[in-house]
């Protein structure tokens, strides 16, 4: 069976067999569950809306997700939560991507889309309040087979019981007559300490696919007579084509079309040899005249005249003013790419009447709605398939990609899939701003700011993302973390904005705005803590009494780390903390440095995460191990320059990855917690550029102000 068929299959059988379906969406107008009814079929065996679950009379139980899985363990971390509720076995548990009708759209956001370190957080209630439905639905079913109360009866995994007499029904086997009764309006939910699924190291669900290579990533996509596309992109930034020469490029065997696009010119063949092939045959005369004048020079002098300028005031609280202790520093960090290990990719198929696509993407609404400008058809005409995604990073949260296939597959009639060569994904994509920070701290007569003044220059992202999000010039994005969520106790804070956007693009980053914010926030305290001296993380404990779980964190991660005995011989230690996304993060990076030869070490990184309740704490630990070797790889290796308008990196050779051997030891411990949920994906990246900077100052007195960290900055 092709993997069309196979999705139909499984989308029409979710909708028309029998058995218990559930669905539940965020509160609408009259309590969290008015929508059933209207959401049910007419004649449909039991409960028939858009589901989150279903259970089968043969015992199968179906979760459907509406994050997508980028190796983030959302696919086994959201069905742990219903399956806590529901009491089954987690072993039983199929998953499958929810498709893009209403039900799996966000009421609040009004969008389908994976981000912002969300997908727990948003689906932590509503699954719960999914699990518990069924269950009790379950016990009242066999309750009224038995003729007994339904408060007599309990669940033991996959079974409801009747102590009393002995009774015992599987899930299944009452799964049609539970369909049929109305859904409770307010389950009861189980008290956490009955969990005996959330907080476990459940195995993930995905593993076994991905090593068997049953997973279906985006570039694994095959769909009958699908030809494949590589595009000739512009290497200057908004760059466009003036004229082409395709004659010796529709020579090369298996080349079927050359076809011109939003994005380039495209080479259309029957696989991806023949079609790179053909893409480099292709003659273009480029018009560049736009931005052939920028680059990182001129980008640093633009900078340069904005941090003069008196920008508009983001945040303000009390009156900075000068003491006799003045702590000035600037900062400034560079633009950066995504560099997913799944190149950009996307498959589509365009009829007359029909838009099929298949993508590993972040923003499934994002993909549908430009599927509909470019087809100018109705939503209801595009089919999204979500495919498992090769690292996303806020990269596949854009729909480029996506575009370059409609409009190829409408152009030829044909199913497309279009490939990115690794040079064009890092030479057209959507940045991680730079940012320039000036920040003055007064001390006062201990030697603890009194005031701070922070000057932001940086490009927005919300400017094209959410321009309505742009308040009075501020993209809050921009100077996340240094408003009313400025970690420390600061009596007087202003903090001025100044938007500098230019022709390189820029998008969505790991950890976005905290990215920036949090080493320039943790590298200054650092500075601050050096004046008197303080030790840093006793500075860090005075500044954080009204923050009592990053205090936690950062109490937990010194003990850890044993910061109070001295470094092993020739070490040195840095601290550094991360809020943000409903989390909270403490690391501390052990590094040598070797002066003469510009080298540095990082030998070990401890970290401290506070994440509110962990539904599995192995995903928590593989999340903060990741965005460390994020966050490290582009604090030691990354950077983006331009010029004449073009981005000067390519591949891996320039813009470097961290390797295997230059990974540190990670230990990560988790603060037990029954606080809502927070979000682990993006948390660890921002403060291990800090710590390991911080820790090159302890270990060499020398203060790194800019990244990436260079070996000639390290030299004595």
């Amino acid at each position: 069976m092709s993997d069309v068929s196979r999705r139909e299959f499984v989308s029409r059988g979710a909708v028309g067999g029998a058995g218990l379906l559930l669905a539940f969406t965020l509160p609408p107008a009259r309590g969290p569950l008015a929508k059933f009814a209207a959401l049910a079929g007419p004649g449909a065996a039991g409960l028939s809306p858009n589901a989150w679950l279903r259970l089968d009379a043969d015992g199968g139980i179906t979760v459907r997700i509406d994050s997508c899985e980028m190796g983030q363990g959302v696919q086994t971390s959201l069905p742990m939560i219903l399956a806590e509720e529901l009491d089954v076995d987690f072993a039983k548990i199929r998953c499958e991507f929810a498709t893009m009708e209403a039900a799996y759209v966000s009421p609040k956001k009004g969008r389908r889309g994976t981000g912002g370190s969300n997908s727990i957080r948003s689906q932590f209630d509503l699954l719960r309040r999914t699990g518990a439905a069924g269950r009790a639905m379950l016990i009242t079913a066999a309750a009224q087979r038995w003729g007994v109360a339904a408060d007599e009866c309990r669940t033991e995994p996959g079974v409801v019981v009747h102590p009393a007499s002995g009774r015992r029904a599987t899930y299944g086997e009452l799964a049609d007559a539970a369909g049929a009764l109305p859904v409770p309006e307010n389950p009861v939910l189980k008290d956490p300490k009955d969990f005996r699924i959330i907080g476990t190291r459940v195995p993930r669900l995905d593993t076994k696919l991905k090593v068997t290579g049953q997973a279906q990533f985006g570039i694994d996509v095959r769909v009958p007579g699908m030809l494949t596309a590589v595009v000739a992109r512009c290497a200057a930034c908004g760059g466009a084509v003036k004229s082409v020469d395709d004659a010796a490029a529709k020579k090369i065997p298996g080349v079927r079309a050359v076809v011109p696009i939003d994005g380039g010119v495209a080479v259309v063949a029957d696989s991806l040899w023949p079609a790179k092939k053909g893409r480099d045959a292709l003659v273009i005369e480029w018009d560049e005249r736009a931005i052939k004048d920028v680059n990182s020079e001129s980008i640093a002098r633009s900078i340069h005249d904005a941090a003069a300028s008196a920008g508009v005031v983001a945040h303000a609280v009390g009156y900075p003013a000068a003491t006799p202790t003045m702590v000035e520093a600037t900062y400034s960090l560079p633009y950066l790419a995504h560099a997913t290990m799944e190149p950009m990719n996307c498959t589509a198929f365009v009829t007359a009447d029909r838009c099929e696509i298949w993508a590993p993407t972040q923003g499934q609404s994002n993909a549908q709605a430009t599927a509909m400008r470019l087809t100018g058809l109705p939503a209801e005409k595009i089919t999204i398939h979500t495919t498992y995604l090769g690292g996303g990073f806020g990269r596949r949260s854009e729909a480029d990609f996506v575009a370059d296939a409609v409009q190829i597959s409408r152009a030829v009639g044909a199913p497309v899939q279009v490939v990115w060569m690794r040079e064009d994904d890092i030479r057209n994509d959507f940045y991680r701003p730079t940012h320039h920070h000036t920040i003055k701290v007064a001390l006062d007569e201990r030697g603890y700011p009194s005031s701070w003044t922070h000057h932001v220059v940086a490009p927005s992202v919300l400017a094209r993302w959410f321009p309505q999000a742009v308040r009075n010039g501020v993209d809050g994005d921009a100077v996340s973390g240094l408003d009313d969520e400025f970690r420390y106790a600061v009596p007087n804070r202003r903090v001025t904005y100044a938007m500098l956007n230019v022709a390189v693009p820029v998008g969505w980053w790991r950890s976005v705005g905290e990215s920036a914010t949090t080493f320039v926030i943790e590298s200054m305290i650092d500075e601050a803590a050096a004046r008197h001296p303080y030790d840093p993380v006793e500075y860090r404990r005075q500044l954080l009494t009204a923050n009592p779980r990053l205090l936690g964190v950062l109490n937990l991660a010194a003990e850890k780390a044993g910061w109070s005995t001295p470094a092993p011989a020739g070490r040195a230690r840095g601290v550094a903390l991360g809020t943000g996304f409903g989390s909270y993060v403490a690391q501390i990076a052990e590094v040598s440095v070797d002066r003469a030869k510009g080298d540095l070490r990082v030998h070990k990184v401890v970290c401290a995460v506070d994440c509110g309740q962990v539904v599995n704490p192995a995903i928590v630990e593989a999340q903060m191990e990741s965005a460390i070797v994020y966050g490290l790889t582009a604090a030691l290796k990354g950077e983006i320059t331009v010029a004449g308008g073009k981005v000067q990196q390519s591949n891996f050779h320039d813009y470097q990855m961290l390797r295997m051997r230059e990974m540190p030891v990670v230990e990560t411990y988790i603060v037990p917690s029954r606080e809502r949920p927070g979000g682990i994906g993006e948390p660890g990246t921002p403060p291990i550029a800090p710590a390991v900077a911080n820790a090159i100052f302890a270990a060499t007195g020398k203060r790194l102000r800019k990244l990436p960290i260079r070996a000639a900055d390290l030299k004595a």
